[in-house]
């Protein structure tokens, strides 16, 4: 009796095993019978371009877009979330460790890591009515604006504020007087971290260029955590010239006369003394040691993310990024991104 009892008890719990096995709860996966493949987690994380806080905010509605437009796909994820790194280089790691499943990195953290990470997408974005080389083009005191042209690439702007050292650089460069190494030098900069290719490769591209010298030979530089801080600080004095993306000054805008205490608008009050060579745009890009990555995974989140971007809540979320849209990418995009590093690492 003892017998038949632990023997019922045991075919019990096979049955139990092979139901749980085959119910919609799977997430090994292996396609379920609708033909939906199951997995757990999905993991994005964002560089910190912008405080992190704005970013979340902005981000939050990503999870069920992402989640529904995967579904389309083929692909259900119980949970979806959303991460800030504390740094560009944190990203990178995370997606290097296949903690991070999809980073949203700008081209330059892209080939520091690209033996860890695979570029999907490139976003889009709307080109700028100011694009010349010549900074002198951008100082007319009219703000920058959109155009409806779609581009895949951006600049860095070196742009001085309101301190006495900005204004005098400033004077300068709208003179159409040459500006010296001594110059540069004299002022106090902020800059991004090392892997950030508008806030701090392609300046020191175009300081290498120009005057033979890279960031780190200038005697007054400090790091700031995201380009919001960048802004803030140029508008307290506290830097005389920033390192920023070409369309900053439109995103903080609204923050140089509130937040940050302007009198003046920040088309009045900052002035471009340099301008770099195109960047090319921000990637999608996914970890090669995660355990769910796969060819399959990789055209449906494609997909997805180029459907997201084409619905207007899309567009919202992606705006954080100044990103309007996606397009398949391969490594090979980003060669002159990789000759960037390479020249960075020769005056390093």
């Amino acid at each position: 009796m003892k017998k038949m009892l632990i023997l019922a008890m045991s075919i019990l719990l096979v049955v139990s095993l092979l139901a749980g096995c085959g119910s919609s709860n799977n997430t090994s996966g292996e396609k379920d019978e609708d033909g939906i493949i199951n997995h757990e987690t999905l993991v994005v994380y964002f560089v910190p371009s912008r405080e992190p806080s704005e970013i979340i905010a902005a981000t939050g509605p990503l999870k069920d877009l992402l989640q529904d437009a995967l579904l389309e796909e083929g692909y259900n994820f119980d949970d979806i979330i959303i991460e800030v790194g504390t740094s560009y280089e944190a990203v990178g790691e995370a997606l290097g460790a296949g903690t991070a499943h999809v980073g949203f990195i700008p081209g330059g953290t892209y080939v520091l890591y690209d033996d860890s990470a695979e570029v999907i997408l490139t976003a889009t974005r709307a080109g700028l009515n100011k694009d010349s080389e010549k900074a002198i083009d951008w100082n007319d005191g009219q703000p920058t604006q959109g155009t409806t042209d779609q581009v895949t690439y951006y600049r860095s702007i070196l742009v001085a504020g309101p301190s006495e050292k900005g204004q005098a650089i400033s004077a300068k460069v709208n003179n159409g007087e040459e500006i010296t190494l001594e110059d540069l030098d004299a002022l106090n900069w902020g800059v991004r971290s090392s892997s950030s290719s508008a806030g701090y490769i392609y300046p020191s591209i175009w300081l290498q260029q120009n005057y033979g010298a890279a960031l780190t030979d200038l005697s007054n530089i400090v790091q700031t955590d995201s380009y919001g801080s960048t802004m803030a600080r140029l508008a307290s004095g506290q830097i005389d010239v920033g390192v920023i993306f070409a369309d900053a000054r439109r995103d903080y805008e609204n923050n140089w006369v509130t937040e940050y205490g302007r009198t003046e608008s920040i088309w009045d009050e900052t002035n471009v003394i340099a301008v770099t060579p195109g960047i090319y745009n921000d990637t999608i890009s996914v970890s090669k040691s995660a355990d769910i990555m796969d060819a399959d995974l990789i055209k449906a989140l494609q997909n997805a993310f180029i459907n997201i971007a084409a619905t207007e809540e899309g567009k919202e979320v992606i705006a954080i990024y100044s990103h309007e849209g996606y397009k398949p990418a391969k490594s090979s995009d980003y060669d002159n991104e990789r000759e960037a590093q390479r020249i960075l690492r020769s005056f390093n």
